[in-house]
């Protein structure tokens, strides 16, 4: 069996064939849809994500398998039961998403995924290393609770995650039918643009349905372009600005707090983002 921690890197040469395919059928695409620094930053985010769950999976899966003996049923696998997994954790990962952009603990790590101005797949790689210290892990412990195994669970979640990485293109405009069921390429489009209308929207990861049922679905519009990134005037290349520049902020601010209430605010409360309208004018072009 493979071990759940290797999915992703085992995929690796599938991502960077279709990142090259994109990049090679987008060079006449203006504005561009690739820088090579955008590129090499997301790359290094990747490894640095990959290594850091690496390391929280192998410290933290003792507490799983504590956890593990507590669980509600004994549920063996089989496909109907690996069909329900996929269900379960893509509606937890739908609750995840959704807090990741009203709590700011959480946005501090998920805003290192929103910070580029460019939507390709490499997009997808942008990912912080610190979703272990901000508790993603916390929304998978509901499966194991009932009583999904620890590697079953982190085994679809990383499916989850893989699928996700075909969603991050301009290269795809529309799947038709499917685009009522399943995430797509225009739904992420919406979900990462910083357009009013589109902000903290379309939160799914494999199924639209979460967002259709939960009021959060809004369609990609062809007389509203989408327009990359965050509201904030940021632009860096550097991995690690990237990784802790919300990070920074947030401590800033929990220092100028006088109360404990102040920073317990700052620190659960939703994230501190200018009025899109303020930021537009540094969003051009994305």
């Amino acid at each position: 069996m493979i071990p759940v921690e290797l999915i992703l890197l085992l995929l690796s040469p599938l991502f960077v064939g279709f990142i090259a395919w994109e990049w090679y059928h987008s060079k006449q695409a203006v504005p561009a849809r690739y820088r090579w620094q955008d590129t090499l930053a997301n790359a290094v985010l990747a490894l640095l994500h990959q290594g850091s769950d690496m390391l929280a999976l192998l410290l933290l899966m003792p507490f799983f398998l504590w956890l593990y003996q507590f669980r509600w049923f004994d549920i063996e696998l089989t496909a109907g039961t690996v069909a329900v997994a996929f269900l379960l954790q893509d509606f937890l990962y739908y609750w995840f998403h959704r807090a990741s952009h009203h709590i700011r603990w959480l946005w501090a790590s998920h805003v290192t995924h929103h910070s580029s101005r460019l939507m390709n797949f490499s997009t997808a790689l942008r990912q912080s290393l610190t979703y272990p210290l901000s508790g993603m892990w916390l929304f998978w412990t509901p499966m194991i609770i009932a009583g999904f195994s620890p590697t079953t669970v982190f085994a679809v979640v990383a499916l989850n995650l893989a699928f996700q990485f075909f969603v991050h293109t301009q290269a795809v405009r529309s799947l038709g039918v499917l685009e009522w069921l399943f995430n797509t390429p225009s739904h992420h489009r919406v979900h990462h643009a910083c357009n009013p209308l589109y902000i903290d929207k379309n939160f799914g990861g494999v199924l639209i349905i979460w967002d259709r049922l939960f009021g959060s679905f809004v369609a990609e519009l062809d007389d509203e372009p989408c327009r990359y990134g965050i509201t904030d005037d940021f632009q860096s290349d550097n991995p690690l600005t990237i990784t802790f520049y919300e990070w920074r902020r947030m401590w800033r601010d929990c220092l100028a707090q006088p109360s404990l209430g102040g920073i317990v605010r700052t620190l659960f409360g939703a994230p501190v983002k200018p009025p899109p309208a303020t930021a537009q004018k540094t969003l051009s072009g994305g």
